[in-house]
């Protein structure tokens, strides 16, 4: 079967071939005007998409930080009431003091216990500030998120409605190049996508116009030109590699 199918492939004539290309070239260009019509919104939505979901986990992430201060303040005052059970203890124990030393230590003690209260106070305005703060900061969050889900439902919406008008016309396209593509030798086929990757119209296949090519527009000696219409090789433009033909089997009258 495989020696059928090269036996097959080498049956095509020059002509074949090039027409063939060229008509590949046509329906992969009307694929390129419709990715053209699409414009940028396909990345604009990826790029809206992207940041929301970049915006989704800084909001975790400020929610998270809320438990932590959150979890932190109930430490702090936890500390405060151990120390206030502290200096109600040393307070009790003052009037059973036997010596100046006892009551100077149980003053000492009282004291650190109202320096640690004092501190903690100050723990618990901090932590409560940074909520404060982060809850804020959510709010504009939030804010901020609402506005780039309804860009995205503008933008999605602007994409499908495109897509839906193009769809049908574009699987047809895609399913004429794959099968044009079939039918061409694959040397050639890689070549092709060569020279129209590397071309800034994604034109690999181009007729002769008014005595140039129709690529880069610089003009095509007489005897390349009789050369092009016999059709017996292929042959690319010395200036831009493009593949030429002649207008006639373009299907274009001179």
């Amino acid at each position: 079967m495989a020696k059928e199918k090269v036996s097959a492939e080498k049956e095509y004539t020059v002509e074949e071939k090039l027409s063939a290309l060229y008509q590949l070239q046509m329906a992969v260009t009307e694929i390129d005007k419709i990715k053209t019509l699409r414009g940028e919104l396909p990345l604009e939505v990826q790029d809206l998409e992207d940041e929301i979901a970049g915006l989704e986990t800084r909001l975790q992430n400020y929610q998270a930080e809320i438990k932590e201060y959150e979890s932190a303040v109930v430490g702090q005052k936890n500390k405060i009431a151990d120390s206030t059970a502290l200096i109600e203890k040393y307070k009790s124990q003052l009037d059973n003091v036997r010596n100046n030393r006892e009551f100077d230590n149980l003053s000492k003690e009282i004291e650190f216990q109202g320096l640690e209260i004092e501190f903690a106070e100050k723990k618990i305005r901090e932590f409560n500030e940074n909520i404060a703060a982060k809850k804020e900061e959510i709010v504009q969050l939030a804010e901020r998120m609402d506005g780039r889900k309804g860009d995205l439902v503008q933008k999605k919406g602007e994409l499908e409605e495109i897509i839906s008008e193009t769809k049908q016309e574009e699987e047809k396209l895609r399913d004429k190049a794959k099968q044009l593509e079939a039918s061409i030798e694959p040397r050639l086929l890689t070549a092709f996508k060569r020279i129209r990757k590397g071309t800034r119209n994604g034109l690999a296949v181009v007729y002769i116009q008014r005595d140039a090519c129709g690529g880069c527009f610089n003009k095509i000696p007489p005897q390349k030109q009789m050369d092009i219409k016999l059709r017996k090789k292929i042959i690319v433009c010395e200036y831009c590699g493009r593949v030429m033909i002649d207008p006639e089997l373009a299907g274009v009258q001179e």
